[in-house]
């Protein structure tokens, strides 16, 4: 029976995933706890958000108002992005760990130790520089558009006890949503793969249209995911199959030369006998 040698394997198996979990649970609850940390900070944030955009301005690039007024102007536009913004960037995420979980274990281990070693980043940032995001900002003119137009994944920033409101950079969005990509154009084969870039592309554009990040908080999150991904060891190439074993070695036979059909009458010399005979003989 096949029932004692795959116990150990599924045992294994579990003890794996419960790790994963746990290791879930405790980017979890540092979160949280980052949460707390920048509870009553709310002015530093603001004040934060507006040095951002002057910075953006220095720098001369786009206003983020020059992305969200298009989306404004109808109601549809704005609510796929809103939606977009609330649905899309966690399930794909965890999609993409548990399709290399199962399918890729190598990059399923880069591609979590990417997001852990960013993710805790990130909380670093968001605790020493707290930073409201441009809806919040009153400097930047943009608008709250998940809770003017719906969906929202946030209550009121100052009684938000799931979320931190003022954590604007880096952008998460940005870097979970390029680290997946990259890590789907790695073990994906074919002429399409780099369509998978569309999903970081449309991020942050919707992070940006939505009022939720500036474009330097994109910018600071794929700076840091560049530099994580430098440091971390690249999978091993996956060997190529090896090749079937070769039958029984045949000898080579050469095939006799063909015959014509045409039989030679030796009554009659050939041209080459004539040449071959002594002069005066017949």
């Amino acid at each position: 029976m096949d029932v004692p040698s795959t116990a150990p394997a599924r045992a294994a198996a579990l003890r794996r995933a419960a790790r994963e979990l746990t290791l879930v649970a405790v980017l979890f609850l540092a979160y949280k706890a980052g949460r707390q940390l920048v509870a009553g900070h709310a002015a530093a944030a603001r004040a934060n958000g507006e040095r951002i955009w002057w910075l953006e301005r220095l720098l001369h690039l786009p206003d983020e108002a020059v992305v969200q007024a298009p989306l404004l102007l109808h109601e549809l536009p704005v609510r796929l992005a809103n939606s977009y913004y609330a649905y899309v960037h966690f399930p794909a995420t965890v999609l993409c760990l548990l399709w290399l979980y199962l399918r890729r274990p190598a990059h399923y281990l880069r591609l979590r130790r990417a997001l852990a070693a960013l993710t805790a980043a990130a909380l670093v940032l968001h605790v020493c520089v707290p930073l409201a995001p441009p809806r919040l900002t009153t400097l930047t003119g943009l608008v709250d558009t998940g809770r003017r137009f719906g969906p929202t994944v946030y209550g009121p920033p100052d009684t938000d006890q799931l979320s931190n409101q003022y954590a604007a950079m880096p952008s998460l969005h940005v870097g979970w949503s390029l680290a997946v990509a990259l890590a789907l154009v790695a073990v994906t084969a074919g002429r399409w793969r780099r369509l998978w870039l569309a999903h970081p592309l449309i991020t942050a554009f919707v992070v940006v249209g939505t009022g939720n990040h500036y474009w330097l908080d994109g910018v600071v999150a794929v700076a840091l995911l560049a530099l994580i991904l430098a440091v971390l060891p690249r999978p091993a190439a996956t060997p190529p199959p090896p090749a079937p074993p070769a039958g029984p070695s045949r000898p080579h036979v050469v095939p006799p030369p063909r015959r014509s059909g045409r039989r030679r009458n030796t009554k009659v010399p050939a041209t080459a006998d004539v040449r071959l005979r002594p002069p005066g003989r017949i």
